[in-house]
């Protein structure tokens, strides 16, 4: 009988300050300003970027990460667009915060980051990135 009122007797003093009045907390002003960058996604940038052709991302197995070069042509529905580049061209999929803003016209030249999407019966790209170069 001992350990279970011993048992209560913490469950109880671990319990009571949960029941105290709440009294709110003091707040500091701040006088200087804060600069935040807009890139909120940061990681390692290199200068050394391999750049691969249509032709090689065809290829490639899936999942694969790759950065191609070229111009968007056209759209082809929602979010896919045709790409080309001087191998060949291939269907690339870019979802609406990808495109960061930009507008890209067909005589624009971008680079794609992305992945390799392989499918049963065809490759695309699913595009992370799009800068206009």
């Amino acid at each position: 009988m001992k350990k279970i009122s011993f048992m209560v007797l913490a469950v109880a003093l671990a319990v009571a300050p949960a029941f105290a009045e709440f009294t709110e907390p003091t707040v500091a002003v701040v006088t200087e300003e804060v600069v935040v960058q807009n890139n909120t996604k940061g990681g390692f940038v290199s200068d050394k970027e391999t750049i691969v052709t249509v032709k090689q991302v065809n290829e490639m197995r899936d999942d694969v990460p790759v950065i191609v070069q070229g111009h968007i042509l056209q759209r082809m529905g929602d979010e896919k667009y045709l790409f080309e580049d001087s191998t060949g061209s291939i269907t690339v999929e870019i979802d609406d915060d990808d495109w960061r803003g930009q507008t890209i016209s067909p005589s624009d030249t971008v680079k794609l980051y992305g992945e390799v999407d392989r499918g049963i019966f065809k490759t695309q790209i699913d595009v992370d990135y799009v800068q206009k170069i």
